[in-house]
């Protein structure tokens, strides 16, 4: 299945784009999406353990705008975006 991973806040310097792409295998879920993401950036930012904390730290919402859980089973072609913490002071 081909996910289309919306890029908000600190993911945003995940990729150029507002979005990256993953092929993930049918019925993946959240979990298996945020293990590709962290592969991801091993591979392009040399073990960026502040990327690694965003992406561990993060809620997903689903095409509907609704949170969604690590457990959740993605069934189809489809956006889902990234929501890291957000800090202020």
């Amino acid at each position: 299945m081909k996910i289309t991973l919306e890029l908000y806040g600190a993911s945003r310097d995940f990729s150029e784009n507002d979005y990256l792409e993953f092929n993930l295998h049918e019925k993946a879920s959240i979990n298996d999406l945020r293990n590709e993401i962290i592969k991801y950036l091993n591979k392009n930012f040399k073990d960026n353990k502040n990327f690694i904390k965003v992406v561990n730290s993060s809620t997903f919402c689903s095409e509907k705008n609704e949170i969604i859980s690590d457990n959740y089973k993605i069934t189809k072609n489809q956006k889902i975006g990234i929501i890291p913490p957000i800090g202020g002071g």
